[in-house]
């Protein structure tokens, strides 16, 4: 692929974004009393205020996808009827589940289950065998099919323009286009655009702010380093240093690379704890929570405790849909950019399901690790959470394993690994956003995309100064809520695409001439 040249970054949307970012984490860091202060108001708010209509667009966006792949609109190729994938298909799903989990697996695929089992849903009582049973399920709803409709949504329309009408710009705006029409060449795109910008940076600064503390906790545990704010800035550098040279590098060279190496990481320990820990258990747990998902599928993807007002639905999965759904602009583009090819169906079924069964094994084999170690009473894991947070129950669990010795190291180099293959997707789609236009085959500048890998410690650092989990979690509530719409949007503005470029998807007629069709599309629209 080549590279862009300088001229080609959009400095009338690069410049306030930039002021945004960087005035925001500079107020952080020096006034982190007065930042968490309104950290607190803005979660309490939006959590009581737009918790419901997080839950629907999750429910959208999955409806969205199956109406896609079960539809004729699967058949659709993203590309011209002759182009064929840039990579094979375990580099892309490995680029896919890397991008859009990252080191947020390490954090929680322990952990999860037991913090629900102590603090159960839904009036369950604490610490019995129910309870026990949805600490193993839940993080089937939250990191399964529904999630990761919300995060590959984007991607369709992202890549239909891209690949399909062959327009050279990899905006949200410009997916929008066919609603909006020529208001997105002036302030109502700017504005779209720069929404799309800060909720991918409020994001990867969640990840960086709950994730620099697990590893400066594994690395202390390891070397016997005491955990302080220097640490954790070192340990910060050391990762953008490794994301750098995967952003300089680009796609094929940089992170494909570190895709690949991360999934050969995560899948040699996911079967070393199946098969050292208590394999009949995790068996057992993994199909009963399967089952109770399938069972109250539609019961918990839209409660909201509007009677007892259960801090539950807010801490949780209203948080996490809002998670998803300010990554979702970052695996809109990203994942766009590395499809062409594929079929929107091949790309929905792949993307989606394989996604989301990844980290439901992840879940259930490391949940259930967890979760018996509990409840054989072997370690006090809910304890250790109260006493020493996430950092150090994770740090205690991998210790629990066989040849820790061993594990520990490998455990931390998937956590630098992990993180890297996450900012470094992150780096570059933002750099493609501020690019002017790209084409099929060009990547933006280095120096754009170094500058957004920099960005995105500065904003680490912020969230790091202000510390704690509710300050990464409202970073995240607040920067998704104006996505919303836009996602909204992007679903409308790509079925009228679809209906006007493929009528016979949408009529039931046969698709004989569909190839032919889509060639004369791209001929006649593509922007020289």
């Amino acid at each position: 692929m080549s590279i862009t040249s300088r001229a080609n970054i959009d400095y009338s949307l690069f410049i306030p974004a930039v002021i945004i970012v960087l005035s925001s984490c500079f107020f952080l860091a020096i006034a982190p009393e007065k930042g968490e202060a309104i950290i607190s108001t803005l979660f309490n708010w939006t959590t009581s205020n737009f918790g419901w209509l997080y839950l629907m667009i999750g429910l959208l966006c999955f409806f969205a996808m199956l109406i896609m792949a079960l539809t004729k609109i699967g058949n659709i190729k993203l590309g011209r009827a002759e182009d064929e994938p840039d990579f094979s298909k375990t580099s892309w799903i490995a680029m896919l589940f890397c991008a859009g989990i990252g080191i947020s697996l390490c954090n929680w695929a322990f952990i999860e289950p037991i913090y629900i089992m102590d603090s159960p849903p839904l009036n369950i009582s604490k610490g019995t065998a129910e309870a026990i049973e949805w600490g193993a399920m839940y993080p089937f709803l939250h990191w399964g099919i529904v999630p990761w409709s919300i995060y590959l949504l984007p991607a369709v329309p992202m890549a239909y323009i891209f690949y399909v009408r062959r327009i050279p710009i990899m905006r949200f705006s410009e997916a929008c286009r066919p609603l909006l029409g020529k208001s997105v060449d002036g302030p109502v795109g700017r504005l779209v655009d720069i929404i799309v910008i800060l909720s991918i940076v409020g994001a990867v600064g969640t990840s960086l702010g709950l994730s620099v503390p697990l590893v400066t906790e594994l690395l202390g545990e390891s070397f016997g380093w005491g955990d302080s704010f220097g640490l954790q800035l070192g340990v910060l550098a050391v990762w953008i240093l490794m994301i750098g040279w995967s952003v300089y590098k680009g796609l094929g060279k940089g992170i494909q690379i570190l895709s690949n190496i991360n999934m050969g990481l995560a899948m040699l320990l996911l079967v070393f704890v199946f098969l050292v820990g208590p394999t009949l258990f995790i068996l057992q747990l993994g199909s009963n929570s399967l089952g109770l998902f399938l069972d109250n599928f539609f019961r918990i993807n839209t409660w909201t405790s509007p009677i007892q007002h259960s801090s539950f639905p807010g801490s949780w999965t209203i948080f996490y849909w809002a998670w998803w759904v300010a990554y979702a602009p970052m695996m809109g583009i990203f994942v766009a950019k590395i499809s062409k090819g594929r079929t929107i169906r091949e790309f929905i079924l792949n993307g989606v399901l394989w996604g989301s069964a990844g980290t439901c094994v992840f879940f259930a084999v490391w949940g259930g690790y967890a979760l018996n170690l509990e409840y054989t009473e072997t370690m006090q894991i809910s304890q250790i959470l109260t006493e020493g947070g996430i950092p150090a129950a994770v740090t205690a669990i991998v210790k629990a394993l066989p040849y820790s010795t061993i594990v520990l190291p490998v455990f931390v180099a998937l956590c630098f690994v992990f993180l890297a293959t996450t900012v470094d997707s992150s780096a570059y789609t933002l750099a493609m956003v501020t690019s002017r236009k790209l084409g099929m085959e060009e990547e933006p500048t280095r120096l754009n995309r170094m500058f957004w890998t920099l960005s995105l410690a500065v904003v680490g650092v912020g969230l790091l100064s202000v510390g704690g989990l509710k300050a990464a979690q409202t970073s995240t509530l607040v920067v998704a809520l104006p996505m919303l719409p836009v996602m909204v949007i992007m679903v409308a503005s790509l079925f009228r695409m679809v209906k006007e470029d493929f009528p016979e998807e949408l009529g039931g007629q046969r698709n004989h001439h569909q190839a032919a069709n889509r060639n004369n599309i791209q001929r006649s629209i593509i922007i020289n």
